[in-house]
């Protein structure tokens, strides 16, 4: 029997594909990321949905050229003109995979010494910044990145990967996104020296430009997870504030359906401590829309109530639409 509101239905689910679509190419895009280069048969794929006929795919659908997004387009009065002109001028790229001197080695196995908190902290901050595979995979001249803050704060934020001026001063979130990720802290009550500042990366990846940032690929991340989970044991924080899709999956593992946007503002898990997905503060700087800043400020509520914070009226105002 034909069900009226069949069409409406799938109207929905393919605008909410296309908006988790978009929502992922402009973190990706706030990450610094210039191109991102899309199979033939993805490209396929999208516009098939777009269409309405997903799973029906013609030849010449599949036989489409890749196409790069976020470059610019040229100043052309159609877009589907714009898109062909792109296409028409192939650029070799260098797969992130690829710009890895060589294959990382197993992720390092060690165990913390005995001691008080400081004397580990300062055992495992001196075995991160003269680790061999880390300083061998830094850009020419840079540091390598480990966290630091309050080693007893309740509250360890982790980012995704140090950027040009965090891999220049060996420390975190010092750039822009760093800049912003202070006035969160301050509007929480609390300043740098309150909280736990540290990356899933401790090296920023390369990209082979001089501009630019890349995710790091899982290999990368595997490797320094052993130092991130050691942080966490030292300091023993109530929550982890997981800054950005990167974090997340370094952190609770990759998932390819997982989407930020639908898992933000829910627990989860990171060896026995809670943890809270949100948005990466250089997504903000770039589509910090009033809705958006107010989610990642419900986030922050949140982490202020898990750790037993008081949380003024005031504070409970900010950003409400």
């Amino acid at each position: 029997m034909f069900d009226p509101r069949a069409p409406f239905v799938h109207s929905v689910r393919m605008r909410d594909r296309i908006l988790a679509v978009v929502d992922e190419l402009k973190r990706r895009k706030a990450d610094g990321e210039k191109v991102i280069n899309v199979n033939p048969a993805s490209v396929a794929a999208l516009r098939a949905a777009a269409a309405g006929r997903v799973g029906h795919l013609s030849a010449s659908d599949a036989k489409q050229p890749s196409v790069s997004v976020f470059e610019s387009p040229p100043p052309v009065a159609h877009r589907e003109t714009a898109v062909a002109t792109r296409t028409q001028r192939p650029v070799e790229r260098v797969a992130p995979e690829a710009l890895v001197e060589a294959k990382l080695p197993p992720p390092p196995v060690f165990s913390l010494p005995e001691g008080d908190k400081r004397a580990r902290w300062e055992w495992l901050r001196e075995r991160v910044v003269n680790c061999p595979v880390c300083i061998a995979n830094l850009n020419p001249g840079k540091q390598v990145v480990f966290g630091n803050g309050n080693i007893d704060s309740p509250i360890f934020f982790c980012g995704e990967a140090p950027g040009a001026d965090e891999e220049t001063q060996g420390i975190p979130f010092v750039g822009k996104a760093g800049q912003l990720l202070i006035k969160i802290i301050s509007a929480m009550g609390l300043s740098r020296e309150d909280v736990y500042i540290g990356n899933i990366m401790n090296w920023r990846p390369q990209t082979g430009r001089t501009a630019g940032n890349r995710p790091p690929t899982q290999e990368e991340m595997a490797f320094c997870l052993p130092y991130l989970r050691a942080q966490v044991e030292v300091v023993r924080p109530k929550v982890i504030v997981a800054l950005g899709n990167t974090a997340v999956s370094g952190l609770l593992g990759p998932d390819p359906r997982r989407r930020l946007g639908q898992i933000r503002g829910n627990w989860y898990d990171f060896k026995e401590t809670p943890l809270m997905p949100t948005y990466h503060p250089s997504y903000i700087l770039q589509y910090g829309s009033n809705t958006t800043k107010r989610q990642i400020w419900e986030d922050m509520l949140a982490v202020m109530k898990k750790v037993g914070m008081e949380i003024s009226e005031k504070q409970h105002g900010f950003f409400r639409v």
